[in-house]
């Protein structure tokens, strides 16, 4: 076979995925299917209410938006490719293998660095709400957006990079459902010193710096709304962070316990963690955001209604 890597002799990857008895393997189709489609329409429904309905015109449900559209191309690179490991083909190229990584680590960062504008938006709104129009006018919102898609792409090109200097003899087993860096590495017959080093500095800074504007933002938050008078004020500032602090708490801590860890310790164990904040949380997100927002449940209604008045025969 063609060797994409040159300094390697292996061409593709086993992927071992999720189990490796045969009698698992239809009804992990199933499931997975099942997950991908709600998070597709899930996802889809959320963007089409918000661009439909001129009330949620706001830079709130514009963040919400471009982050249902991450998570449809985050699961997107993902599911599929466990879907046909399932049922016919475990093995994946080479360059398949680092593309996959490559647009996991960029979708993936782009959803945290998401996270961390939709948490500042709620801090100004709650914190400094008669600056708020003119603080996340539509010009920031749009060079947010940019800056969080952009880095992303830049640290996951790095990693990229990194993983394609190292050389891999003879083992291409991956014990994963997907190609990560962790279980790369271990794959890897040469020195993984230089890897390690900026998987420690460089990807905990991309990691934890959105978590600890997160964090930073909510504490004010936190601070503005305990000197509200009125119970009914506090429970409407609460309501309108609470369905991005479970978000936040899922994604985060399933991220923190996969990657904050030494190359060492990384065990199948971690595989359910990563299906919490690749697959999980996507598929989670319209749910929890649209249940606890009465807005976006209205917008949905007449998304709905809208489509049901189209499809009845004049």
């Amino acid at each position: 076979m063609e060797r994409v890597n040159q300094t390697s002799s292996v061409s593709e990857f086993i992927l071992l995925g999720l189990s490796s008895r045969p009698g698992d393997q239809k009804p992990l189709f199933i499931l997975f299917l099942t997950m991908y489609l709600v998070t597709i329409t899930g996802n889809l429904l959320i963007i089409l209410a918000i661009h439909s309905d001129p009330q949620l015109q706001t830079p709130m449900y514009f963040f919400l938006s471009f982050l249902s559209f991450t998570d449809i191309c985050f699961t997107t690179t993902i599911v599929p490719r466990m879907l046909v490991s399932f049922l016919s083909e475990k093995t994946i190229s080479y360059a398949g293998c680092l593309t996959q990584m490559y647009f996991i680590y960029a979708l993936g960062n782009t959803d945290s660095c998401l996270l961390a504008v939709m948490a500042l938006d709620r801090y100004v709104a709650i914190c400094d709400p008669f600056h708020y129009v003119t603080t996340m006018n539509h010009h920031r919102c749009v060079l947010l957006v940019a800056f969080s898609c952009s880095l992303p792409h830049l640290h996951s090109l790095l990693h990229t990079l990194l993983l394609n200097r190292l050389t891999f003899c003879d083992n291409n087993v991956i014990h994963h459902f997907l190609c990560d860096l962790s279980p790369l590495m271990k794959l890897s017959c040469s020195s993984t010193f230089l890897n390690e080093i900026v998987i420690m500095s460089e990807c905990s800074v991309v990691l934890v710096t959105p978590f600890v504007c997160i964090t930073f933002s909510y504490i004010r938050i936190l601070i503005t709304v305990l000197k509200i008078p009125s119970a009914a004020g506090k429970r409407k500032a609460f309501s309108t962070c609470g369905s991005h602090l479970t978000v936040v708490t899922l994604f985060y801590g399933s991220i923190f316990y996969v990657y904050l860890q030494p190359l060492s310790t990384y065990t199948a164990r971690d595989h359910i963690a990563t299906l919490v904040y690749t697959v999980l949380t996507s598929m989670l997100n319209p749910f929890i955001y649209s249940l606890r927002n009465k807005d976006l449940k209205q917008g949905l209604r007449k998304l709905m209604g809208r489509r049901k008045s189209q499809a009845a025969p004049s």
